[in-house]
């Protein structure tokens, strides 16, 4: 009779509510699945995200209820909202998260690492992904909540490999599907090269439940007569999403105990 590895928590960090969908959602749900600890901290209450005019003052309310329910779908066993203003895609809002005092926001997710004893603390990779102000906020404050911790976790950042990203957004950029004024090439340092991805989670099993995630955050799905990525993912057929959205991707950054830094489909945080 195999015995069961031990149960781990696993501490994910994300800016906005439809970040945790749309790059670990798999991960978790994966997570819980095997029996680990999920919490879920999200920074922001998305006020700043693009969505229907009609929405209004009230968008803040309506993200934290789609949040709520991708969580919900998900399966996390905590959730934790730092309430703080999404700072806008170039920081315009200046009392926003990104422009508050990192350690700040450290202590905060130190506070958390402690009370859940966390293993294993995931954010965001260095260039903040598209390099959202809230994003690179999220990578900086996570590093540091790392070292405040009473317990030092394994640390991961969420990333997607870069060259097939850049490389779709030149192509939109050639076929005039990207926005007016746009910079295809501003994704050519976006994310991370392939070759320094450590960790690619297999979650395909998982990919019913990450579009159930993704599903939630409807508010995202469209603003005004513009269609938004997250429409168009959710719409996939299985087939498709499942290969397209059943891998994520990390890099690991610290491992305080014993880690994997092999690159494998299959692998675990």
């Amino acid at each position: 009779m195999s015995i069961p590895p031990p149960s781990r928590t696993l501490v994910f960090v994300h800016a906005h509510p439809d970040d945790e969908a749309l790059l670990t959602a798999g991960t978790m749900a994966r997570a819980v699945a095997e029996g680990q600890r999920v919490v879920l901290v999200v920074a922001t209450n998305g006020a700043a995200g693009l969505s229907k005019s009609d929405v209004g003052a009230g968008l803040a309310e309506v993200r934290s209820a789609e949040l709520e329910a991708a969580a919900q779908a998900i399966g996390v066993h905590r959730l934790a909202c730092l309430d703080y203003a999404d700072s806008g895609l170039n920081g315009e809002v200046v009392d926003g998260f990104a422009h508050v005092d990192r350690f700040t926001v450290a202590k905060q997710i130190a506070a958390i690492l402690d009370e859940e004893q966390a293993d294993v603390l995931v954010g965001y990779d260095p260039s903040g992904g598209y390099g959202h102000p809230d994003h690179l906020q999220v990578h900086r404050s996570v590093r540091a909540a790392s070292v405040l911790a009473k317990k030092a976790p394994t640390v991961f950042e969420a990333t997607l490999p870069r060259e097939p990203i850049a490389k779709a957004v030149r192509l939109a950029g050639r076929m005039r599907l990207t926005p007016k004024g746009f910079d295809p090439t501003s994704f050519d340092a976006a994310w991370t090269p392939s070759s320094e991805i450590t960790h690619r989670i297999d979650a395909r099993k998982y990919w019913p439940i990450k579009r159930t995630a993704l599903r939630a955050h409807a508010s995202q799905a469209q603003a005004d007569a513009q269609i938004r990525t997250l429409a168009v993912l959710t719409r996939l057929p299985s087939t498709i999403g499942t290969h397209l959205l059943g891998t994520e991707y990390y890099c690991l950054v610290s491992a305080p105990r014993s880690a994997s830094t092999r690159s494998a489909s299959s692998a675990s945080l």
